[in-house]
């Protein structure tokens, strides 16, 4: 398909220069008004300086970007001083109001920045601003942000709050300075694993310290930029501040909606821009960060949200409750999720004593005894350690969804998630989150699932018919746990890493949860890969060649500038949300490996690779590579790291090992019996409206559930289908009452 693609649109943007300074936590502290459709509050970011401490570049400020240039000077806020300890839901709106109203909001009126500067900054590592500051240039903090209004930026001052001279050396804090408060910030940001309770406590308390400065700030469509008169390095700049700010109701990171109920609703439906239209960040994958949330909602409404806790409401006064998680495992601060809205949660009718024991939670003692510095990663509280957690068949769950969707539920979602949490944990092993939760979203959610640290969206698409889809969906989500959450990809462009394995290891799940002997699982599993064939073949025919490749940047694939800014090829093109080639051709990839080595090989593998790169990011050639070097000699043939980069990685359409494959393969039995049954429509199809009497009626076979799914496939090649033929397909096999996947073919015609 000779499509022309345009970088300038279509590429996504990651501002921040995380080379200079890293987001180790975020404190949240947000208001949801529905009314408005506005998510308004605090964030503090608590900082580690990075390795490149260069104050700012030596190029001066281009034409085209010196609107980023004018930052806006802090006025003073003509309110008393408050101690932000006490404020409650009410006197936080008011003291915010007072407070800005010498606080202009530059962002015009439509809610969007001026698209000229989309592009400013992005060729150029960092900005040379000099606002008056006598010729010096100070240290520029970049965050990512766009669809934000952002009213107020403050140094936080951390050594104001009670009992955070434990931190330094120092008995009694007699002389307060900007190295000491980023001195006590270092020591909290590096805290033991150990302490990681008394480290949350630290956060929660230093967020709620007074300002002590308003630091200069500015916006354009893209990012939002920080500075302090006379800080010329990452060093120097505060290591902790308040940024005071509220969304917009066309905000691309959260969707305002209403649930199957009618009631409202918002949540994070997995934009193309993450979570920079929620709260302003860093979001490149190398910026990885814990975090806690505090978020106020009326009393009516339940907040879901990525984290270790299953929260449970505080009901505040005037009708309103607050919800409170954190997480102590380092994550990009992309797999944040929230999620408010009126939902149920949905309990099985009986639970057996077998269930209540697999699922139990850890006691406090087990919790917290954890081997630390034993993981490549960087240290925090780890499962992998955890000997009752590495046992730990089924983690804790819970299902909700708006209360109409109870009986579909009850009937199919429920009952699946046990099997499919242990045929998770029999494959791989550990679970690498301690527990889990599954919302039914709204009907504009774009897709079948997201996964996210703690939490999983499903679309009420897969409730419908019997329970295949949603096994085998909820497999591909529950995956995502250990590939794309536990083990990221450093380049977003290596999409493969994360939703190849999924694909490959949704078979491999959903087959073990419902207990089929090797013969059934491979024959199942040899189905679906004719299924994926045929999408792969169309895929290729009618989607971008420049859009097939799973290693689009080649040799320069997690390649950052000198700041650490880049940009996510192809991140912003519409036609990408429905594209599947990258699940696709890395599912392809991974099954041909697996055959290369033996299933029983490549999955041992597979739990040993788990346990070296959980809780770190990756690059294609780290999982190769280690994977080479498990294979013995006499099964490695011409397989090289560079051989499945050119075949598999770096070229477009159908990679010639595959094409090799498919075209000397046998089908498998049940794709045998698809065929047979497509030759029977095809017949039926051709025969003239008035028949012979002596024509014998055509006998269907009953189909599982991919093989109809095949069927239609093969179907659709024909140039036509007469009434008849349709009318005789529903009649059949009931396609208006089956699952989603294949209610999606029979409208095609």
């Amino acid at each position: 398909m000779d499509t022309k693609l345009d970088p300038s649109r279509d590429d996504l943007p990651l501002m921040a220069n995380t080379s200079h300074i890293l987001v180790k936590h975020y404190v949240l502290d947000l208001d949801v008004d529905f009314e408005s459709q506005i998510i308004e509050g605090t964030i503090v970011l608590f900082f580690e300086s990075g390795k490149k401490q260069s104050g700012s570049t030596k190029e001066p400020c281009r034409s085209e970007s010196n609107e980023a240039c004018r930052f806006r000077m802090p006025e003073p806020c003509h309110s008393p001083v408050t101690d932000t300890r006490t404020f409650s839901s009410k006197t936080r709106s008011n003291d915010f109001t007072i407070c800005s109203k010498g606080e202009k909001d530059t962002s015009g009126k439509d809610g969007n920045h001026d698209n000229r500067e989309q592009a400013s900054g992005i060729s150029s590592s960092k900005y040379c601003c000099d606002t008056g500051n006598h010729g010096s240039e100070d240290f520029l903090l970049v965050l990512d942000c766009c669809d934000l209004s952002v009213l107020k930026v403050e140094e936080v001052d951390v050594a104001a709050v009670p009992g955070i001279e434990k931190l330094t050396r120092s008995p009694k804090l007699t002389v307060v300075s900007e190295e000491l408060r980023n001195q006590i910030v270092c020591e909290l940001v590096t805290l033991p694993a150990d302490r990681w309770r008394e480290q949350l406590d630290y956060y929660a308390r230093c967020s709620q310290a007074p300002g002590c400065g308003e630091l200069l700030f500015d916006t354009d469509t893209w990012s939002l930029q920080i500075r302090k008169t006379g800080a010329q390095t990452a060093t120097d700049f505060p290591h902790a501040i308040r940024i005071r700010y509220s969304t917009k109701p066309q905000g691309r990171s959260v969707t305002w909606t209403s649930d199957q109920s009618g009631r409202p609703c918002v949540y994070t439906m997995g934009s193309p821009i993450n979570n920079r239209a929620l709260f302003p960040c860093q979001e490149p994958p190398v910026a990885m960060s814990t975090w806690q949330a505090t978020v106020r909602a009326a009393a009516s409404f339940v907040v879901l949200m990525s984290g270790e806790n299953s929260a449970k409401p505080t009901q505040l006064r005037e009708g309103c409750s607050s919800w409170h998680y954190y997480v102590t495992m380092p994550m990009p601060a992309s797999t944040f999720t929230i999620a408010v809205g009126s939902w149920t949660e949905m309990k099985p009718e009986t639970c057996s004593s077998n269930d209540l024991a697999a699922e139990r939670s850890l006691s406090p003692s087990e919790a917290d005894f954890r081997y630390v510095g034993i993981c490549g990663h960087m240290e925090y509280p780890c499962r992998f350690q955890n000997p009752s957690a590495t046992t730990q068949e089924i983690i804790p769950h819970r299902v909700f969804a708006p209360l109409c969707l109870k009986g579909a539920c009850q009937e199919t979602l429920l009952q699946l998630v046990p099997p499919c949490l242990s045929a998770a944990h029999r494959v791989l092993g550990t679970h690498p989150f301690s527990r889990l939760d599954i919302l039914i979203v709204p009907g504009n959610f774009p897709s079948l699932g997201m996964a996210s640290p703690h939490i999983i969206f499903l679309s009420q698409s897969v409730l419908t018919g019997n329970s295949h889809l949603c096994g085998t969906r909820l497999c591909h989500e529950i995956a995502h746990a250990w590939f794309g959450l536990a083990i990221g990809a450093r380049d977003w462009t290596e999409e493969w890493l994360s939703e190849g394995f999924a694909t490959h290891l949704e078979d491999v799940f959903w087959a073990k949860a419902q207990q089929l002997d090797p013969h059934e699982a491979q024959e199942q599993q040899e189905l679906k890969a004719c299924l994926r064939w045929c999408r792969l073949q169309d895929e290729v025919r009618n989607s971008p060649e420049e859009m097939q490749v799973l290693r689009p940047n080649k040799e320069k694939t997690g390649h950052v500038s000198d700041s650490g800014s880049s940009v996510v090829k192809h991140g912003l093109n519409p036609e990408k949300v429905f594209m599947q080639v990258h699940y696709l051709k890395g599912y392809f990839l991974l099954r041909f490996l697996a055959q290369r080595l033996g299933d029983g090989t490549y999955f041992a593998f597979l739990r040993k690779f788990v346990h070296t790169f959980h809780g770190q990011l990756i690059l294609s050639q780290d999982f190769l590579q280690m994977l080479l070097e498990n294979i013995p000699e006499e099964k490695r043939l011409e397989l090289s790291v560079e051989n499945i980069f050119r075949d598999w990685l770096e070229s477009s359409g159908i990679p010639q090992p595959l094409q090799r494959e498919r075209q000397a393969g046998a089908e498998c039995g049940l794709a045998r019996q698809v065929s047979v049954e497509v030759e029977k429509w095809i017949r039926m199809n051709r025969r003239p409206r008035k028949r012979k009497r002596r024509e014998t009626e055509e006998v269907f076979e009953k189909l599982l559930p991919d093989q109809l799914v095949l069927l239609l496939e093969h179907l659709l090649e024909q140039k036509t289908l007469n009434p008849r033929t349709l009318q005789s397909l529903e009649r059949a096999y009931r396609l208006t009452q089956q699952d989603a996947e294949s209610i999606w073919y029979w409208p095609r015609h």
